[in-house]
């Protein structure tokens, strides 16, 4: 079949790279509201954006975003609260900027037809501070970015995010409306979110020192830097070690917070064991994020189990804050570090597509890709440092100041 002179992907629009139209035309609320496209509002003296859902009728009325009770609620503990004027210190606009019929929840087509508005207001005005006021506004501002399931505003409420890639602080919580309609807990969840959030106005994004990854052959050079406390990562076939045929594919290995040590698993035991001799090694405590997988493959495949376990950086994400979807280290590092994505074009391979835990993953595939394994190495090194960051970060936050560092 003849498929003329470019391939659909060669014509393929990068403003719908899925195919949808993103446009006032194909989302089409404009056509009934008394003001479209609503502008956003506020004199911003203080730098903080203020995102919230969609006009709604009171609003759609008079012109101006936050004008009816949520909005009265809203101003009124910003003053009254924390003496900041909604619409003197901030900037206010909502994810959809046309009111939708019966005031309903916009649908997520129709935040992505006006993210393309809330994004240039972001790069534009460059804001110290973004407060995302429920799902449709979280879904705006994260979720396009974001490569997993996004959930809902109960996932992401509370986080301070020192977001990277916008340059600022990012802080999700609830919409005025919710707390309105909700339990009396609400308010005080929402006002404690919020007393976060404005607690950042002045405070500098942290900066980080891009890592040393290097990538090795030479395991006896990481067993004599490997002392002290090392975090280290493992990608293999699989979840579950177990089955034939399943084994460890590499290794990454951070020796402190920038440098990081990563190879491709010996498969002999005399090419292993520099790095077993570590593992065994009981005067070099051991970090790990779900310890339990890293315990696993080292004592069924490497026949050695790990001496000296000091911590658990997801044990110790779960201590910290018990809500269900956080402790994942791709989402630890977006909300304390503020990097969104470093894995995604990794991800699909470290699946299997099968429901049996004993299922051999595509990592093979990706090895065989032009490039593929220095990718897969790389990632795996980020895995470390990441890892070791955040155990850190944890230990500080938990007052742990006994541990041999």
């Amino acid at each position: 079949m003849n498929q003329g002179f470019f391939t659909a992907k060669q014509t393929e629009s990068k403003s719908r790279p899925d195919g949808k139209t993103y446009s006032c035309a194909s989302c089409g609320l404009y056509k009934n509201c008394k003001t479209p496209k609503m502008e956003p509002y506020g004199k911003f003296k203080r730098g903080i954006l203020v995102i919230g859902e969609a006009p709604g009728k009171t609003e759609d009325q008079r012109g101006h975003p936050w004008q009816g009770k949520a909005g009265r609620l809203l101003q009124q503990t910003l003053h009254n609260k924390f003496k900041i004027d909604l619409f003197e210190d901030c900037l206010c606009l909502n994810a959809v900027s046309c009111k939708p019929e019966n005031n309903r929840v916009p649908t997520n087509y129709e935040v992505d037809c006006c993210r393309s508005k809330v994004l240039k207001v972001i790069k534009e005005k460059k804001p110290k501070l973004i407060i995302l006021l429920g799902g449709s506004a979280l879904f705006s501002v994260i979720g396009y970015r974001w490569k997993k399931n996004l959930d809902g505003i109960m996932k992401w409420r509370g986080w301070c995010i020192p977001d990277q890639d916008f340059g600022c602080w990012i802080c999700p919580t609830f919409h005025p409306s919710f707390v309105l309609h909700g339990e009396r807990e609400a308010l005080t969840v929402w006002v404690n979110d919020l007393e976060k959030a404005f607690s950042k106005v002045n405070e500098e994004l942290p900066k980080y020192k891009k890592p040393r990854i290097e990538i090795t052959d030479n395991l006896f050079d990481i067993s004599i830097k490997a002392n002290g406390t090392i975090a280290f990562d493992y990608e293999a076939t699989g979840l579950k070690p177990h089955a034939k045929g399943h084994r460890i594919v590499c290794c990454s290995v951070a020796i402190n917070e920038n440098r990081c040590y990563v190879f491709l698993m010996p498969k002999s035991r005399e090419g292993r064991q520099p790095f077993v001799d570590v593992l065994a090694c009981s005067d070099i405590g051991k970090i790990a994020h779900n310890m339990k997988y890293e315990e696993r493959w080292s004592a069924v495949r490497l026949r050695q189990p790990v001496k000296n376990w000091i911590w658990d950086s997801m044990q110790a994400a779960h201590i910290l804050d018990n809500r269900p979807g956080i402790t994942s280290l791709k989402f630890q590092v977006y909300v304390n570090f503020g990097i969104i994505d470093y894995s995604s074009e990794i991800t699909p391979y470290l699946k299997s597509g099968s429901k049996d835990g004993n299922a051999i993953n595509r990592i093979y595939e990706l090895l065989e890709l032009p490039g593929g394994e220095e990718k897969l190495l790389t990632y795996c090194g980020w895995d470390a440092i990441w890892t070791y960051r955040l155990a850190m970060l944890q230990m500080k936050e938990m007052n742990y100041d006994d541990l041999p560092f």
